[in-house]
């Protein structure tokens, strides 16, 4: 079964080389679903016949030579930690796809350049995950950039470029400092195997080689997670990056900057993770601290589940700070459920803006739950998963970071820990602040009457009217300028509109150009489309029965890691 990670990069590669040849542009769908389905299932039989039993030693391991004259090798393979990242990559890339192309009316402009990118970065994100090479781990964890670049870029919203450009800057420059760290490491064991390096345990290196490869390392890895205050590329991306990018931003691409941690910071270089620690953990706990804080001013639901991550990923670098197995167990399992929730929240944050014609909070007004019941129970959901609820999977991760910091490992002062136990769990009650106070704005309450852009196809109730800027309402009245957004009439409200439709008297009216909604007292901007629709519900129910699965037995992600990571830990404990 050793071709097994070999098949699982050669799928998408091939699937996206099809899409350059002609004839296949008619099947975008059918080449984007068969293409990352099989990829699914190649990642479902590595995980039924991975040997349990051994999970900490590497398995299926392919070990070809590269580039002979340099030493390098072609070395794959997987093991208890890298495994549910693998999976979870396929499934959530699959899903994607499904979300993007069960219905012709979501495929968008420039379809099959869009296929043929996600499907090169699924090539990059699963290679990364499966690398036993530092440099081809580099290779593949570069990979990733260009095309998530292009997502955000050519298929996000109307600042894309703008965040386009810091995304690319920012991991750009995370990635030299990488690349310069992992070289140092050559440089001294004359070695680039991973699995080699593990065991070796910083042998052969000395204390301060350790120290500056472990800050060049991890600076690189902590731009890709991101931690604070490297994180500010995040938020813009994820609110301009169409609902495949988000999801799969937050679900996979943060992961690899954690897993590098957890693959090669901590394990190759001990000594500097012990004297890099508490820094580490200390940036974590801030950053838990501020993304909460920054998620209660926000008030587009996007860029507030954006912040939200760069909270849990803080209990992630928490956990990996302490350098003890309970806390680097909660920092991996924090991991996995996070691209679970997330993944679903970035889902459904796609789902509000594609009916509401906006993210943006005050706009949606409340009254979620009785407007659209089965999408507001959803997101109610997540929410609750997100913020540690007991009984979902977001709960242990951070439970089991908290507790590490309790008893960190040996070389590691206590006080200081304890200090970011505290801290920590000030944050997880920051955590259900801001998503409790979210879901009170959103899903709850009776809907007011908004102020919001109006788009074609928005539905105003009978006696309602969009005017162009300027003209008379009435005696006294005077419609104003959409950018103005001010109420031209007693009791009446402007709302502004670019091209809006009038429903009243059962006919129907189309507005190009500027201009503003009138609506009366009481009077909303009804939104549109189903509740949630079947190709919806394919996407999304896998990812809420996993969060189940996982908060409900643990064990099913802690047998796998654990064995895993009592090796990783085999030169600092």
């Amino acid at each position: 079964m050793t071709w097994l990670p070999v098949a699982l990069l050669g799928v998408p590669l091939a699937g996206a080389a099809l899409l350059l040849v002609p004839a296949a542009a008619g099947r975008l769908r059918l080449i984007g679903l068969l293409v990352s389905g099989l990829t699914l299932g190649l990642a479902a039989l590595l995980a039924v016949f991975f040997e349990y039993g051994q999970a900490a030693r590497i398995q299926f391991a392919v070990d070809w030579s590269w580039i002979p004259s340099l030493g390098l090798r072609f070395h794959l393979g997987v093991d208890g930690i890298s495994l549910p990242l693998v999976v979870l990559t396929a499934l959530l890339t699959f899903l994607c796809f499904v979300y993007l192309c069960w219905s012709p009316g979501h495929l968008p402009h420039r379809a099959r350049a869009l296929v043929f990118t996600l499907l090169v970065l699924e090539v990059g994100m699963l290679g990364t995950f499966l690398a036993l090479d530092l440099l081809l781990f580099f290779v593949f964890f570069e990979v990733v950039l260009i095309p998530m670049y292009f997502v955000i870029a050519a298929w996000g919203g109307q600042g894309r470029r703008a965040a386009a450009i810091k995304f690319i800057l920012y991991t750009l420059l995370g990635s030299v400092v990488l690349l310069l760290g992992l070289l140092l490491i050559w440089a001294q064991t004359g070695t680039l195997d991973i699995v080699a390096l593990t065991r070796a345990h910083g042998s052969g290196l000395s204390r301060s080689v350790q120290i500056v490869a472990f800050v060049a390392v991890g600076l690189g890895l902590a731009v890709k997670t991101p931690m604070w205050p490297l994180h500010t590329w995040l938020p813009d991306a994820h609110t301009e990056a169409p609902t495949v990018g988000s999801v799969l931003l937050a679900g996979v691409l943060l992961k690899m900057g954690t897993y590098g941690f957890a693959r090669i910071a901590i394990p190759v270089l001990p000594e500097g993770a012990v004297a890099v620690a508490p820094w580490l953990g200390a940036f974590a706990v801030v950053g838990i601290v501020y993304g909460s804080l920054a998620c209660l001013a926000q008030t587009d639901l996007k860029r507030m589940i954006a912040y939200s991550s760069i909270g849990h990923m803080g209990f992630v670098l928490l956990g990996f700070a302490t350098l003890t197995p309970v806390g680097v167990n909660g920092a991996l399992f924090a991991n996995v459920a996070h691209g679970l929730i997330t993944g679903l929240l970035f889902f459904l944050a796609g789902a509000v803006k594609e009916r509401y014609g906006t993210a943006d909070m005050p706009t949606i007004g409340g009254g979620m739950l009785a407007r659209f019941p089965h999408l507001g129970s959803l997101l109610t959901f997540a929410c609750i998963a997100s913020l540690g609820l007991p009984g979902l999977a977001g709960f242990w991760g951070e439970m089991l970071a908290l507790f590490g910091a309790f008893q960190p490992a040996p070389g590691l002062s206590r006080p200081l820990f304890l200090t970011f136990m505290v801290i920590g769990g000030l944050g997880a009650v920051l955590t259900a602040a801001y998503f409790l106070t979210m879901l009170s704005r959103v899903t709850h309450g009776r809907r007011a009457a908004p102020r919001r852009p109006v788009t074609r196809g928005t539905v105003l109730d009978e006696g309602e009217q969009v005017t162009p800027p300027g003209a008379s309402m009435g005696e006294g009245e005077q419609a104003v300028p959409a950018a103005a957004g001010a109420v031209p009439g007693e009791g009446e409200r402007a709302v502004p509109a670019a091209a809006g439709v009038v429903r009243g008297g059962g006919e129907h009216a189309a507005l190009e150009g500027g201009g503003v909604a009138v609506l009366g007292e009481g009077e909303q901007v009804v939104p549109t489309g189903a509740d949630v629709r079947r190709y919806e519900l394919v996407a999304w129910v896998p990812l809420v029965v996993l969060t189940l699965v996982f908060g409900l037995w643990p064990k099913a992600l802690l047998s796998l890691t654990t064995p895993a990571v009592q090796i990783l830990l085999g030169g600092v404990s």
